[in-house]
């Protein structure tokens, strides 16, 4: 058996099997990575130890005023934290740990420390509710927990439907018995646990379509891949740069674009909890940030804000999450300047593996494969595709999908033929002569509405619960500042009024019962819904309707 440094292998033993495993490319000279490798001592310790302690790497707002934090301080702040996840309470490599927080200071040095004592980080976004972190607690069987004081209510309400889960530690608290209490008595100093570069450390989830959760088993070598492939290529990042932008470090584009990125060429990342268009622009004005990292919803909503903020720093802006329509790019490229660098990525591949610079931008395109990955566009049979043809997007490159104990790994990766071994994202994609790729659609039943991913049966299965509700259907309907927006066609039972109250309280309904982002912003309701002969829902109809 391979080197591990896991005493607890119950990821490594869910990985699917390896005739299902994607084939990987590691063409790239920076892509030689060494057999054991440690991802937090790549980004962090080596920083600190290249001279570069002084220089800072985290900036923020602590009420209301600047908050800069250096390489040293996180360290030392990091190293802390593994102290207590080692000592206090006793974890073993390879356990799994429920990371839940906003973008701020702890939430990042706790993901460090979690790599640094070889633990697995299951980050999740604040918005979920307790009934969606109890499926992600049961999928990859997790026992412990590091959480922010104020997500507190869902976190307690999921521990206690959880038989795995053990043990629960409160930070940005303060008090007896948080994290900050239990790290100050800690040393600053702290002995990496020697991973293998195989080694899992995260489990990054995301929804399918029929809501059941799906766990992305991600290894210490993937963490600098990601960093090593598409910011090199296309960003170009310098030690003077400083990042910012909205998705959570709970998503993969987030823990890239905002955390690793940065720390991988010595420059510094802005965290901010809460952000609205207008408040990204203020922080870019107010820490001068030449980054910027959103889904094209901002971008739309902020191109008719640029010209109230002064915005001399920015240099680059990336957008993802969803498709950036071309009036977008247009319209913020007039207000701003700037050529908004576009990226498909998946959380099955960790990162972007399509984009461009701004230089080699095309209109109507998301871009080229990056160096590093392969793309292609192919029909059914696994053939490609000629150019203009509609298809179905495969990759592959240094990263790819392995699932977390799930039968939908097959459905992800080829495991048969000459494409055996390629990552199928479920996009529809058309190539041209050169190799430049255009957005069609998802090949799937997801919602994309403002870069969240949306099953539309898991908005339907909460719908259902509400007892005036008697069928319903849920697909995306187009929405040109959101991209999609999530549309509930609901058949009502007898004695109920389809009117605007109803659909308030369906929508409130809704709300209480799943993350807030799910929430069906258009309600129609409807007599009957489509059904094949089997009774089998034809969303597509719902789809072409909407």
């Amino acid at each position: 058996m391979a080197y591990t440094a896991h005493a607890d292998t119950f990821a490594r033993d869910s990985l699917p099997p390896k005739s299902q495993w994607p084939d990987l490319t590691f063409e790239l000279p920076e892509l030689q990575y060494p057999g054991r490798l440690n991802c937090a001592a790549e980004l962090l310790d080596k920083m600190v130890a290249g001279g570069h302690g002084e220089r800072t790497v985290i900036r923020t707002l602590i009420d209301g005023k600047a908050y800069a934090c250096t390489y040293r301080q996180l360290l030392d702040r990091a190293n802390r934290i593994a102290g207590v996840l080692t000592g206090d309470m006793r974890l073993k490599p390879g356990n799994r740990v429920l990371l839940r927080a906003p973008n701020n200071p702890m939430m990042a040095a706790c993901w460090l420390a979690l790599m640094k004592a070889g633990l697995i980080a299951v980050a999740t976004m604040p918005l979920l509710r307790a009934k969606e972190l109890r499926q992600i607690i049961d999928k990859a069987e997790i026992g412990a927990a590091l959480c922010d004081l104020r997500l507190k209510e869902e976190m307690e309400l999921a521990a206690a439907g959880c038989r795995s889960m053990k043990q629960v530690l409160y930070f940005n608290d303060g008090g007896a018995g948080s994290l900050e209490q239990r790290l100050s008595a800690k040393p600053a100093a702290f002995a990496n646990v020697d991973t293998a570069a195989t080694d899992v450390c995260l489990i990054a989830f995301t929804s399918g379509t029929t809501g059941e959760p799906k766990g992305t088993v991600h290894f210490h070598r993937d963490v600098l891949a990601m960093c090593d492939c598409f910011p090199r290529s296309c960003l170009k990042p310098a030690q003077d740069d400083i990042f910012c932008g909205t998705p959570p470090l709970a998503f993969t584009f987030g823990l890239g674009g905002l955390l690793c990125f940065p720390m991988r060429f010595g420059a510094s990342t802005v965290l901010m909890e809460r952000l609205t268009p207008d408040t990204l622009l203020e922080t870019i004005e107010n820490f001068k940030a030449t980054i910027c990292f959103t889904a094209p919803t901002y971008y739309r909503q902020m191109a008719s804000l640029v010209k109230n903020h002064k915005l001399k720093s920015l240099k680059k802006c990336v957008s993802a999450g969803e498709a950036l329509p071309d009036a977008t790019r247009q319209l913020f490229k007039e207000a701003s300047g700037i050529e908004i660098i576009d990226g498909i990525g998946a959380t099955e591949m960790i990162h972007i593996f399509i984009s461009h610079t701004p230089e080699r931008v095309r209109r109507g395109a998301t871009g080229y494969a990056i160096p590093g990955y392969h793309a292609r566009v192919i029909d059914d049979a696994g053939r490609p595709c000629a150019p203009g043809v509609v298809g179905r997007l495969a990759v592959k490159g240094p990263t790819g999908c392995r699932y977390l104990a799930d039968a939908r790994q097959k459905d992800y990766v080829i495991c048969a033929g000459e494409m055996r071994g390629w990552n199928l994202t479920g996009d529809a994609y058309t190539m041209d002569a050169d190799g430049y790729f255009y957005y069609q659609s998802r090949t799937d039943d997801m919602i994309i509405s403002a870069g969240y991913n949306i099953a539309g049966p898991e908005v339907e299965a909460a719908l259902l619960q509400h007892p005036a509700v008697a069928e319903c259907g849920v697909v995306g309907a187009p929405d040109a500042e959101r991209g999609q927006i999530v549309k509930a066609c609901v058949v009502l039972k007898a004695g109920y009024t389809g009117n605007a109250p109803m659909v308030k309280e369906l929508q409130e309904f809704v709300k209480k019962t799943i993350a807030l982002y799910k929430y069906p912003r258009s309600v129609e309701f409807v007599a009957s819904l489509p059904r094949t002969e089997t009774g089998k829902l034809q969303r597509f109809k719902l789809r072409q309707s909407a």
